[in-house]
Order: C-alpha cells, then structure tokens, then sequence
C-alpha cells in the first residue's frame, strides 16, 4: 500500500523585519502545512487501522474442527464391480502408516453418501510411527442411516513373534478376534458374542470373517469384521451399524466388508 510520505515543516525564523503582510501571509503558509501533515498522520492511521480489522484483508485458516466433510461420491470414483458404490483406495497420502510403510495399501467399496470421519490424533497411530506397538485407527468412513466402517492395524509383533507370519501363522479366527475384539466393540469382547467365524481366500491372501452381536459395544449392537496380515501388520476392517441402522443397511455393510482386501 503507498502511504504518504510526512515530512514535518518547521517555521523559518529571520532576525530581519519583514512587512506585516508578508509575516501573516507566512504564517497562514505555515499552519496551512502543519495542517495537511496532520490530516495525512490521521489519514493514514485510519487507513492501517481499517487493514488490521478487514475480514478481506486478514486471511483466516479454517481450522480442521470446522471443515465440513463432503460425500464420498463427490470425489471417489465409481466401483467397476458396482456402479452403486464408489471404490476407495488407500494411498500414502492417506494415512502416516501407509507413508511410513507399515501398512501395505488397502481397498473397498462403499455408498455414495457416506462421508469421511476424522481420526483422533491419539488413535491414528501419527505420533507412534514408524514403531507402534500397539493398534491404531487408520481411516473411519459412516453413514447416520446406515452405520460406520473403520480400518485397524496392528503390529504384527504384538500377536506373533515370527516375521512376515501370515493369518494363519498367528493362529485361529478364535484366537485372533480374542486379541483383536476390543478393537472391533470399541470396549471389550465376550467370546459369547461371537456368532460366526469363516475364511477366505482371495489369490495369495488369507482374511478371517467374523460376525458378531455385541450389545454393549461402543461401536454398535451389530458388528462385522476382516481380518488379514501382510508385512509387519494384521490388518483388520470392522463394519458396525445399531439396531435401527442394522434393520436397513445389514446386506450394505456385508457388501462393503466382502470388498474389502489388502
């Protein structure tokens, strides 16, 4: 911004007697000067006080909390394997896990509509990599009318002492959902909720399917869960819903979790 350039005028003083109407038309120059410097002084601070409150001036980040989150169907693409669903496939620029490389990439399918929930800094495992030793949170997708999906990693040494162990070097389903329930429920796990186990194959890579009532879970009344280990981490894709969603979306969220795989 150009400001105008102050220079204050000081009265010249002569020894000499000068006419009367030279020392009065001076002395009209004079403070007609000292005038319009303090009209520019004024001027100008007003000017600068009116950039320091301009909401057009000021740029002012948005802080996350208030970001508005947008449906998915907005910017992922639409699911080659069902127009009616849009694929998501995780990348490292999605989470600190992948960038590190502790997660080997992972995708699924999911409703148009849904939007993406954040991740508490504390669950995201963002201050812990490259060497978590416990679970983390690594994204959270829902639906208000149709539930929530999330995916959790967890390091392989925590279930295993053998490197690269795959899901079934670790043990049964039984035995893998026991270590890894209170991360499907959000609380804790009762074998007794657990309704039924089975197993996949998709080419070289084993997952564990489980299907689960947890009335006292933090995530839902209705649980589904996959589990897979790859590299150093089991990875494991939970789909919850509560009663009221479960009664509308049960055969969605089966969907979503069938494509699921890493």
């Amino acid at each position: 911004m150009a400001t105008a350039s102050v220079t204050p005028v000081s009265p010249v003083f002569s020894t000499s007697k000068a006419p009367k109407s030279h020392l009065k038309a001076s002395t009209t120059t004079t403070t007609t000067l000292w005038n319009q410097n303090r009209n520019h002084l004024t001027l100008r601070r007003q000017i600068l006080k009116g950039i320091a409150l301009s909401p057009f001036v000021l740029i002012k980040e948005t802080p996350i909390s208030e970001a508005r989150e947008v449906e998915v169907g907005s910017y992922l693409p639409t699911s080659p394997s069902d127009p009616s669903f849009v694929l998501f496939k995780a990348t490292p620029k999605d989470t600190p896990a992948l960038r590190a490389g502790n997660v080997q990439p992972y995708q699924f399918i999911l409703p148009p509509t849904w939007k993406q929930a954040r991740v508490a800094n504390i669950l995201s495992g963002n201050y812990c990599q490259p060497k978590c030793a416990e679970p983390w949170v690594e994204v959270k997708f829902e639906d208000e009318k149709q539930g929530k999906v999330q995916v959790v990693a967890s390091p392989l040494i925590r279930l295993t002492n053998k490197p690269n162990a795959s899901i079934e070097d670790i043990g049964s389903p039984e035995k893998l959902i026991a270590s890894l329930g209170p991360f499907v429920t959000g609380n804790s796990y009762d074998p007794d909720e657990l309704l039924e186990t089975s197993i996949e194959k998709l080419g070289d890579q084993t997952y564990y399917k489980y299907v689960l009532e947890t009335p006292y879970a933090l995530t839902g009344t209705h649980n589904l869960a996959k589990a897979t280990a790859k590299g150093s981490t089991v990875v494991l894709f939970v789909a919850s819903a509560n009663d009221k969603q479960w009664q509308a979306s049960e055969r969605t969220l089966k969907t979503i979790l069938d494509s699921f795989q890493v």
